[in-house]
């Protein structure tokens, strides 16, 4: 086995540097092996590191299917639309006197499905504008 420095820029402020081992097929024994070999990375610095977390994503299957639901019926159109809010529900302002005394932030980020249900409405609205040539103001 031969050692293999490599390294990847990914700004010119920045360089991550990444030495690992090589398994290289055994060569000739005719042939000198005083040749060495460096491998440069073309890929993400993001993909290069490890997972600092090492934890799983579970949702990731569920993710993957609210993506993949296509929308080709108005009515499943309509009632996405209508089940999934605009706005965060939970989002309040509490005013006691003409006073805001408290403001509750939206916690529907909190939801790990959120990206993939927002994502789902702006289908199911562009579908029904798109497809359908309906008026979707109702909705917003």
């Amino acid at each position: 086995m031969k050692e293999s420095n490599s390294s990847t820029q990914s700004s010119p402020e920045q360089s991550i540097f990444l030495p690992g081992w090589v398994w290289l097929p055994e060569a000739d024994s005719s042939q000198p092996q005083h040749s060495t070999h460096t491998t440069e990375i073309s890929a993400p610095a993001t993909e290069l590191l490890p997972n600092a977390n090492n934890k799983i994503d579970l949702f990731k299957p569920l993710r993957q299917w609210l993506d993949q639901i296509e929308i080709q019926n108005s009515k499943l159109a309509h009632l996405i639309c209508k089940l999934i809010p605009a706005q965060c529900p939970f989002e309040r302002d509490v005013v006691l006197f003409g006073r805001k005394l408290l403001h509750i932030p939206p916690m529907c980020k909190l939801n790990p499905f959120y990206e993939q249900v927002v994502s789902l409405r702006f289908r199911a609205l562009c579908y029904l504008a798109d497809e359908c040539g309906e008026d979707v103001t109702p909705y917003c």
